[in-house]
């Protein structure tokens, strides 16, 4: 139905030719920016119900209660149900290491959150399926999961700028919810993300339309087709200077991925711009030193690539 109404109003409204490249590009551009905002918010709402009984207090109680290997898990899973991108997850990241949260487990969190989430899930499903959308959400776990076991092995607490250590962060007391107060967050919190996200969405369907409409399929493929060999490693070091989130990303991987792109390639460079960013690194140094930021990007850029090569293999 949606399709349908995309291609009458470009090709029978604007007169546009269907094959051309304008015409493409604007009718992928028209179908996947209504498909996305009706999935993100409708899901965005289911999962907001559910987060209300995971507000920051209780994420950081249930964490500080679980050691290795166990709080890892438990640090990734939370991570699918906080709403946090890369950069706004470092303020609890403080949090957490001032709570007594072990370095490692604070790691899995800060990795699984913006990477591993309700919007990636559901807008994974709706353009490639369920067994791509799982793939995603089962690698991401398991890159948090590993990663923060390793960091957390080489005992790095002392490259923890030294304030951080210094801080005392409360712990309040979390009030009961009732349904409708529930209902009641899960609104203002749909309608508040979706106003700080739409440009993402719309930037990232933007360039993902021309791209599908306008980049030749060869100079992809030429770069970070099936055949190159370091296609994986290319992608990663094109995400982490970009910085958005699962919503702006996905119609940038639909594109590339119909252009010939390898499904592992395109899942390391989601990841790349979801995990790891530069604006990230920026605010991690302020809580990082320069040993342990180096590590994080290092041992999560590794995992990423692992997990692309992987997936080029199986897939």
């Amino acid at each position: 139905m949606l399709k349908s109404a995309a291609d009458y109003l470009v090709f029978d409204l604007f007169k546009l030719v269907p094959g051309t490249r304008a015409g493409e590009a604007l009718d992928f551009f028209i179908y996947d920016t209504v498909k996305i905002f009706l999935l993100l918010a409708t899901i965005i709402y289911v999962v907001a119900v559910i987060r209300s009984w995971f507000p920051p207090e209780k994420t950081k109680r249930i964490l500080s209660h679980n050691r290795e290997y166990v709080g890892n898990i438990m640090a990734a899973l939370l991570g699918i149900v906080t709403p946090f991108c890369s950069c706004s997850a470092v303020p609890l990241f403080i949090g957490f290491v001032e709570s007594g949260v072990p370095l490692g487990v604070t790691f899995s969190f800060l990795i699984s959150s913006p990477m591993v989430n309700e919007v990636a899930l559901i807008m994974l499903w709706g353009m490639f399926g369920w067994k791509i959308a799982l793939i995603y959400i089962g690698s991401g776990l398991l890159v948090a999961i590993v990663a923060g076991i390793v960091i957390g092995r080489l005992k790095m607490e002392r490259y923890v700028q030294d304030y951080v250590w210094e801080m005392q962060v409360g712990s309040a007391e979390i009030a009961e919810q009732s349904w409708s107060e529930r209902f009641e967050y899960a609104r203002d919190y749909t309608l508040d993300l979706l106003k700080k996200i739409w440009i993402y969405v719309v930037v990232g369907v933007g360039i993902g339309a021309f791209i599908h409409g306008y980049v030749p399929q060869d100079f992809l493929v030429r770069w970070a087709g099936r055949d190159n060999p370091f296609a994986v490693p290319i992608a990663v070091a094109l995400g982490v200077p970009l910085y958005s989130n699962a919503a702006g990303v996905i119609p940038i991987v639909q594109a590339l991925t119909a252009k010939g792109m390898a499904i592992g390639t395109v899942l390391a460079f989601m990841m790349a711009v979801t995990a790891l960013s530069l604006p990230e690194a920026v605010i991690l140094s302020k809580v990082l030193k320069k040993p342990l930021l180096a590590t994080f990007f290092g041992i999560v850029a590794t995992a990423i690539m692992i997990v692309g090569y992987l997936f080029n293999a199986i897939l």
